[in-house]
């Protein structure tokens, strides 16, 4: 290249490897998700592939529950406490109506208990089918809790099996090199073993939380049910113990009081 090329190029752009290189242009674009994705995938195997597919699954459920607790108003307790109220102050016509219009299952097996009291239905069968409703409920609820905890126990397992894999195959590969040993070959070997371990733990580690968060949620809405449907059947007796407590104490002070000094 000549002189005068040159000191246009120092002008103009910048000369790599013999090369213009204009220092405007845009800069070479990241590699997106799918790119890493596929980079992951080749470098783990199908391991590394099966992990993936689980990870999708897994936010599937978490997907699917999330929109089923949002169908059947999970959060929605006033409904049930305020029916509960006017059903113990004798207002069973407009706690059943109140009852009736909520669609959590709280309420719904609130307003079964109020309608077979109102009914005369004996209490033994009353509870007989509030219970098989709230199960047939929490059953729904509880459903595809199993894959997710499949997922969640099998997923670090699949990474620990992958990462051993990976190193049997690094170790084969050190030992083809005989004398001419390469510790890139092991080094990269290593890493790409332990990919499939990180891969493992970022599937399983939010798929427990999950897990455990949706079965506490179920866990809390089942001892909502039972509480409301016992209290329907029971007087609550808190006020009233205090009311006798405070009794007793007045009867004693009037009766039991010591004498005054000097009698």
């Amino acid at each position: 290249m000549s002189e005068e090329t040159e000191a246009a190029a120092q002008v103009d752009g910048e000369l790599v490897n013999g090369e213009l290189v204009d220092p405007f242009a845009a800069p070479l674009a990241e590699p997106g998700v799918a790119e890493r994705a596929l980079e992951l995938l080749q470098a783990g195997g199908p391991v590394v592939g099966i992990l993936l597919a689980m990870s999708v699954v897994a936010l599937a459920i978490v997907f699917a529950k999330l929109i089923q607790f949002r169908s059947v108003r999970f959060g929605d307790l006033n409904s049930a406490q305020g029916a509960l109220a006017l059903w113990q102050a004798g207002r069973s016509g407009e706690a059943l109506a109140m009852a009736d219009r909520s669609r959590n299952p709280v309420a719904q097996v609130l307003s079964r208990a109020i309608r077979g009291q109102r009914l005369g239905v004996p209490e033994a069968k009353v509870r007989e089918e509030v219970m098989r409703y709230g199960g047939d409920v929490l059953e729904d609820l509880r459903s595809w809790f199993r894959p997710l905890e499949v997922i969640a126990s099998l997923a670090p397992l699949l990474g620990l099996f992958g990462t051993v894999l990976g190193m049997i195959e690094a170790f084969r590969q050190l030992e083809l090199a005989g004398n001419q040993v390469n510790p890139a070959i092991l080094s990269g070997g290593i890493w790409e073993a332990l990919l499939t371990t990180a891969v493992g733990l970022a599937v399983a580690i939010p798929a427990v939380v999950a897990l455990n968060w949706l079965e506490r949620k179920v866990d809390r809405l089942a001892h909502e049910m039972d509480s409301i449907v016992t209290r329907v059947f029971t007087e609550d007796l808190s006020a009233d113990a205090a009311a006798d407590l405070e009794a007793e104490e007045r009867y004693a002070a009037a009766h039991f009081s010591p004498a005054p000094a000097g009698q």
